[in-house]
């Protein structure tokens, strides 16, 4: 009897016990799992979303602002700060009065020259070709070319086009590099004629681009030809008296600039504007009469004193009076 109702109980406490776990069981799953599942729901899309916008913002916005900023303030502070050199102004004001007789070559032959006697369309290439022929060629030199070439009427782009490259060769000599320039001529002619209708490119870029014209000669070409002033006209002589006043140096440094081009950004940074045209002129005549390449001649120069580089080139006594008499 005892086990009967032990038993009976037994099956009594059992189901209810069988019927009670799989329900807690159950329960307890279904909310560990809920739970487990939101917590990835709620917190993985916040990292999916959050991440993106601190990446997006931190690393391409605000660099690309601070990086742009700090570039223009930097370049332009570059520029701010490079002092202008003690005393410059004087030395331009002395270096006028010595050339105010305007007996260099440069003054009479000078490239700007070639084309004052042409319509503007045919004087801006005269003083394209004339820039082209000055390299490494004295202004005089060059001034008798360009006098033959017209003189024979082979100073436009469709005459020079038409020529025979033998006949430019001979019209051009001694002009330094006389071949080679021939034919960078017969090229300059055919591109400005299919390209700018007998005219001359009137951007820095498209000058540059032409056979045998560098950014000496651009800038001498936009100055005159255009009155676009875009940067300094710098050949030997401006580079050459440019160093030996310290007016210029390289970048970061104290050095001298070791090519023109050098010498047009060091210039450019601290020269007034309205000084980057008649600078050009004003010192190639200077290097051609007074502070000339292997033998300055410091002493007739008014601005000696304001020049650190005065004296220091020149010659001895024994060898000035011979080469002033030849």
């Amino acid at each position: 009897m005892l086990t009967s109702k032990f038993s009976s109980a037994k099956r009594e406490i059992n189901p209810s016990t069988e019927s009670k776990n799989p329900e807690d069981d159950s329960v307890q799953k279904v909310r560990v799992f809920v739970r487990k599942k939101r917590a990835k729901k709620t917190v993985q899309p916040i990292v999916e979303v959050v991440k993106p916008e601190i990446v997006d913002q931190k690393p391409c916005s605000l660099p690309e602002i601070e990086d742009f900023a700090y570039g223009k303030q930097s370049s332009y502070s570059r520029s701010n700060e490079v002092q202008p050199p003690a005393n410059w102004e004087k030395v331009i004001e002395g270096i006028r009065k010595m050339r105010s007789s305007e007996d260099a070559p440069v003054d009479s032959m000078g490239c700007e020259k070639a084309g004052v006697s042409l319509p503007p369309k045919e004087g801006r290439f005269a003083v394209l070709i004339s820039s082209l022929l000055s390299s490494q060629t004295k202004d005089h030199v060059n001034h008798g070319a360009i006098q033959r070439l017209l003189q024979n009427d082979l100073l436009t782009a469709e005459t020079i086009d038409k020529a025979d490259e033998g006949v430019i060769k001979e019209l051009i000599y001694p002009v330094g590099f006389y071949s080679r320039k021939a034919s960078n001529m017969k090229k300059v002619a055919k591109i400005c004629l299919e390209k700018y209708g007998g005219d001359i490119p009137s951007t820095l870029e498209e000058l540059l681009q032409l056979p045998g014209i560098g950014p000496k000669m651009a800038h001498l070409v936009m100055n005159v030809g255009w009155n676009n002033v875009q940067g300094i006209c710098v050949d030997t002589h401006v580079h050459r008296i440019c160093n030996r006043l310290g007016w210029v140096s390289r970048l970061g440094t104290k050095q001298k600039t070791s090519t023109p081009e050098q010498t047009r950004e060091s210039l450019q940074l601290w020269l007034p504007k309205e000084e980057w045209v008649p600078i050009n002129p004003l010192l190639v005549g200077f290097g051609q009469t007074v502070c000339t390449p292997l033998r300055p001649r410091c002493g007739m120069c008014t601005v000696s004193g304001l020049c650190p580089s005065a004296f220091t080139e020149t010659p001895s006594l024994s060898a000035t009076p011979k080469k002033n008499k030849r």
